[in-house]
């Protein structure tokens, strides 16, 4: 007869959490014995069917390695549920971080002291350099996990880390209008902004707030206090898969993010406020391509600016953002040093400001 496994004393239980981004809580409860997993007892608020599934999962976990891999995790136990099993507001990802939570090699957003650095006018080839440099100080462990927001000071289209200069941007128009062009180290689509229409922010935290999440699940956890807010503002929204923000009336914004090699990972957002259909459509070469692909044949229609949807000032937008920030994960503000504007004035001269930079997809 199958013997139950050895449950560890309460003073060694593990206890780690983790809420699936618009589902339910997991959690796990553990010990370690003798560098494996003990006791394993997966718990929450999900569904699942049929309910002997749940010992599937207690057994999966039961006797592997403490430092078990996230992704290892998550497949030991999709091999042992049976294919009919059915999880509803979770998942084996989200057990795996759960299980990550406990033994201390993944962290939530309440272990960590937040910081927001208010909107703050920078060249645009600064926004993007400081985007490496405050990733890097988070990663280094030299800057508690910090929400930035941005400020413009000239008309600007900040394209993807891996865009061709010659397939976005129109140099015409980007002439006639007198726009800067730079490239950002994240992936995605290409930026149009000028000052006052539009709303960024970029995340600085470390890789383990993230620990054994795909990079899907990752946008829309990193970004639910911004449901929050717009949910205040009187606006559902929600992720369309990959990196869209959007509402029943239309996309409001777009993510894009960057892990780096020491740990930090940068997670950053633009959403339209007000912005000029037109004048971006003379600055952008927007492919049909892509409008098919999004199920429209305007580029206008694509992007709902917040002010239309609110009818309020950005700057009020900004202050429910930051507050719902605040309140949500008790962060206090922070600033802009000397150093990090010297360091990252040292990125734009010898990288970000660069033609080899600029045109490295020509």
């Amino acid at each position: 007869m199958e013997q139950a496994p050895a449950q560890a004393s309460d003073a060694e239980r593990l206890h780690g959490e983790f809420k699936t981004p618009g589902g339910k809580l997991t959690a796990v409860d553990l010990g370690v014995q003798a560098g494996r997993l003990a006791g394993v007892s997966v718990n929450g608020d999900f569904f699942l069917e049929p309910d002997e599934a749940l010992l599937d999962i207690n057994a999966a976990l039961e006797g592997l390695p403490a430092d078990t891999a996230p992704g290892e995790l998550a497949a030991a136990i999709t091999q042992r549920l049976d294919p009919s099993a059915v999880l509803f507001g979770f998942s084996p990802e989200a057990i795996a971080t759960a299980v990550r939570r406990a033994l201390g090699r993944a962290s939530s957003f309440a272990d960590h002291q937040w910081e927001i650095i208010p909107p703050t006018p920078l060249p645009t080839a600064m926004h993007v350099a400081m985007d490496e440099v405050l990733t890097r100080d988070v990663g280094a462990g030299t800057r508690n996990p910090t929400l930035r927001f941005w400020e413009w000071q000239v008309p600007s289209v900040v394209i993807g880390s891996f865009q061709s200069m010659r397939n976005e941007v129109d140099p015409g128009g980007a002439d006639r209008h007198g726009v800067t062009v730079v490239r950002r180290i994240s992936g995605g689509g290409a930026m149009f902004m000028e000052h006052g229409n539009a709303i960024t922010y970029s995340i600085y935290v470390p890789q383990s707030l993230v620990d054994g999440m795909s990079f899907a699940d990752s946008y829309p956890f990193l970004d639910a206090w911004v449901m929050e807010a717009l949910q205040k503002l009187g606006i559902q929204a929600w992720y369309q898969p990959l990196n869209d923000i959007a509402t029943e009336v239309g996309k409001i914004g777009g993510a894009a993010q960057k892990r780096l090699a020491n740990g930090g990972m940068l997670h950053h957002v633009t959403m339209s406020y007000d912005i000029d259909a037109d004048k971006m459509l003379e600055v952008l070469r927007i492919g049909r391509e892509k409008m098919s692909d999004k199920g429209t044949k305007s580029a206008k229609k694509r992007v709902d600016p917040l002010r239309r949807q609110t009818g309020l000032a950005r700057e009020e937008i900004i202050g429910v953002m930051m507050d719902t920030f605040r309140e949500r994960y008790g962060a206090v503000e922070g600033s802009l040093s000397a150093d990090d504007l010297r360091r990252a004035e040292d990125l734009v001269e010898h990288k970000f400001g660069t033609e080899e930079w600029l045109y490295r997809v020509p």
